[in-house]
């Protein structure tokens, strides 16, 4: 099977690499060739090699190798190379493609799950005018693999009715789409037919409305961006870590909305959706092991249910007396801020350790927020302080005409937290904001020993050097300063 290009013929006499001399690759033993060529990484280009030796080309030594990496080839050559393969197994297969339909993709899934025994990756780049609906990928049963990794760019997903994924540890599906009239995703992901499974990432698919699963052994669940799913329910006794965000906002009908959570292992939470306690069961009171929890609160008020939404987190935090890490995402809109400010009737925070605060400013002024959030937990001995959004310096250094979001007060309130000994700042770009926020947490925090800054990447040298000799004037002489860059 030729994955690549015509392959030149090979004469006995030139050695075996057309040059010859000394055919010194074929005198290398099969087991040592294959690990050369398993580190190409491409199955085409690892194909083309065959043309270096007499030995490579008579053997066909990438018909053996135990991992196969298909980059953007032609789709149709996937099935073929997977049929023409002679290993006794394969540890992986990674396919990258553009030109992928359901019924390629259909075809040589069942080839791969023959021999696979250790990953499988797909990823279908879809081009920005791919409609969704069409047929649909099938997925067979892979009863030896352990780790399964699916982004089918929004094709549709059939799942097999039958069939035990015996070996599977790993499973990812994201970007994908339901199949119509199929909804046994729940069934699938069950302790009968996936008796392996640990960790679980469904995120980005369109057509889920209802999720059950039941699971002995899971210990690690990611259920992001199910903007449809409207009935949710999780019986895992062991399972540790839980991710549930972006969920239950575009449901078919609201008022039918409801989750039911049984975790009583979990250690680590992430909700970052709207948390009702008449329709949102969390066994929270079976929840005795929790350490780590996040949430999402809305500093100014301007759409439509940012209120509600803080109203439901507060009521979550309600249920803690103690915690040992919060991490805690502060978001302000965009533009300016009109609506009115939402912090006031924050709860006090449980009995915090280590507080991950998140502030997504968009250049408006984050210090009363931020002081109002830490003048609830002065039980912290950590300070985290990530600034967001990542990927641009560009935004708005100071706030329009008439934004709401500065409060002059925070900048001489006193604030004790004695407890705090340790301060890490991420991504910072050196703004009016962040320099004010940090002058003043020297200040407040008196038992401080350590600070390390991690500048954003895309600030100028000049900046950071000028950060360098600022920063350290607002400090005691004791406290040790740490600079990074990422």
């Amino acid at each position: 099977m030729d994955l690549s290009i015509e392959q030149p013929k090979l004469s006995d006499a030139d050695g075996g690499g057309g040059g010859g001399g000394e055919d010194r690759l074929s005198a290398l033993p099969n087991d040592v060739l294959i690990h050369i060529l398993v580190l190409v990484d491409d199955a085409a280009e690892t194909a083309r090699t065959s043309i270096l030796a007499r030995h490579w080309h008579r053997r066909r030594l990438w018909a053996l190798l135990p991992e196969l990496n298909f980059n953007f080839i032609e789709h149709r050559r996937i099935g073929a190379a997977l049929a023409a393969h002679e290993a006794p197994g394969l540890s992986l297969v990674f396919a990258l493609t553009k030109d992928a339909s359901p019924e390629s993709a259909s075809a040589w899934l069942p080839i791969a799950a023959r021999d696979l025994y250790g990953q499988i990756y797909l990823e279908v780049v879809v081009r920005p005018e791919a409609e969704e609906g069409g047929g649909a990928i099938h997925l067979p049963c892979f009863d030896k693999a352990s780790c399964i990794m699916l982004k089918p760019g929004f094709l549709r997903l059939a799942l097999p009715p039958s069939g035990v994924f015996a070996r599977l540890k790993d499973l990812w599906l994201v970007d994908f789409q339901v199949a119509h009239g199929q909804c046994g995703l729940g069934d699938l992901l069950s302790s009968q037919r996936c008796p392996s499974l640990q960790s679980l990432v469904v995120r980005n698919a369109r057509g889920l409305d209802s999720f059950n699963i039941r699971h002995d052994s899971l210990l690690d669940m990611e259920l992001s961006d199910l903007d449809r799913l409207q009935q949710l329910t999780v019986v895992a006794p062991a399972l540790q870590k839980l991710k549930v965000c972006g969920c239950f906002t575009d449901p078919p009908n609201r008022d039918m909305s409801a989750a039911n959570i049984s975790a009583p292992q979990l250690t680590k939470l992430e909700w970052t959706n709207d948390y009702d306690p008449s329709s949102i069961q969390l066994d929270i009171k079976r929840m005795t092991l929790l350490e780590r929890l996040n949430i999402q609160l809305f500093i100014q008020g301007g759409l439509e249910g940012d209120s509600q939404h803080n109203h439901y987190c507060m009521m979550l935090l309600r249920h803690f007396d103690r915690i040992h890490t919060l991490d805690l995402l502060i978001t302000y809109p965009p533009g300016i801020c009109t609506g009115p400010y939402m912090m006031e009737h924050m709860p006090r925070l449980p009995n915090i350790t280590y507080l991950a605060l998140c502030v997504m400013a968009y250049g408006h002024s984050f210090g009363a927020s931020s002081f109002d959030v830490l003048r609830r937990c002065t039980s912290a001995k950590k300070l985290d302080l990530y600034f967001l959004p990542e990927r641009e310096l560009e935004e708005q250094t100071t706030c329009p005409s008439g934004c709401t979001c500065e409060s002059p007060s925070w900048r001489t309130e006193e604030l004790a937290l004695n407890c705090l000994e340790e301060i890490v700042i991420l991504r910072m770009r050196g703004t009016e904001h962040e320099v004010a926020l940090v002058q003043r947490l020297f200040h407040w925090a008196t038992s401080l020993k350590r600070l390390k800054i991690v500048f954003h990447e895309l600030i100028p040298e000049s900046k950071v050097k000028e950060l360098r000799q600022l920063l350290p004037s607002f400090s005691r002489p004791d406290v040790c300063v740490d600079w990074s860059d990422l």
